[in-house]
């Protein structure tokens, strides 16, 4: 697929880091022409120059043009996530909002603004970059919980509606992935239950994966290439899972 993407566009949030910047870096090497969103705008143009793609400075949780940002997309990706961890009871109501803002209404903001070019080109790839909380519960992540939760039904709807326009929708579905928010999701976590960070990974994040290890960022950006190509233009509306085996259980 080295040039399955060429003359596509790709607008990728989140772009700067983790699994966005693994995304950017994946679908510019299948041709794509690649705009790297992110609140971090230094590391952005980082990530772009390598790329020669472009940076494109936003901030999700706030009042941002997305026509602006993924009016021309081809390809959308929406990867840029946050999480906080608490119990229901002590989760702070602006937290919550703000889960929900970055990881669910942006991400239908920016697909509201895409699909119009999308439809008029008859070609269009919206990959939402959910997670096996998308799927499974656990305790302490209300908001990142249903959020993803709601992207699905999200994903799941644009898939419908754009499927006769040649359009496809999908959710990726992983477990923990080494990436700077799962560092600080491990911090956290040892703090709540009182055990060491080693103890977060073995006891809290690989009991229910059958493959005990965490997940590569290149792993989940490969699976995200895939559903953006031409080969799976009839894979729409699904959940792709890359979790292990958990939700196996």
């Amino acid at each position: 697929m080295s040039e399955d993407l060429a003359g596509r566009t790709a607008v990728v949030t989140g772009g700067a880091s983790g699994i966005g910047e693994a995304c950017a870096i994946r679908l510019a090497a299948g041709g794509a022409s690649v705009v790297v969103a992110d609140i971090n705008l230094g590391a952005a143009e980082a990530v772009a120059a390598r790329l020669g793609g472009r940076a494109f400075e936003v901030d999700l949780a706030g009042d941002f043009d997305a026509a602006a940002l993924a009016g021309q997309a081809d390809i959308l990706v929406n990867c840029a996530g946050l999480q906080h961890v608490a119990p229901v009871h002590e989760f702070p109501p602006d937290k919550f909002r703000l889960l929900i803002a970055v990881m669910l209404e942006a991400p239908f903001l920016l697909a509201q603004a895409a699909l119009p070019h999308m439809y008029a080109g008859g070609f269009g790839r919206i990959v939402n970059i959910s997670s096996v909380h998308g799927l499974r519960a656990s305790p302490y992540k209300v908001a990142y919980v249903a959020a993803k939760h709601g992207l699905e039904g999200l994903s799941k709807v644009i898939a419908l509606e754009g499927g006769g326009h040649g359009v496809t929708s999908n959710t990726v579905c992983p477990a923990y992935v080494r990436t700077a928010l799962v560092e600080k999701q491990i911090a956290d976590q040892a703090r709540i239950h009182g055990i060491s960070e080693e103890r977060v990974i073995s006891d809290i994040m690989l009991t229910e994966p059958a493959i005990k290890r965490l997940i590569e960022p290149e792993e989940v950006a490969e699976l995200v290439a895939f559903l953006c190509s031409s080969p799976a233009s009839f894979a729409n509306g699904s959940s792709w899972v890359l979790d292990g085996g958990w939700s196996a259980r």
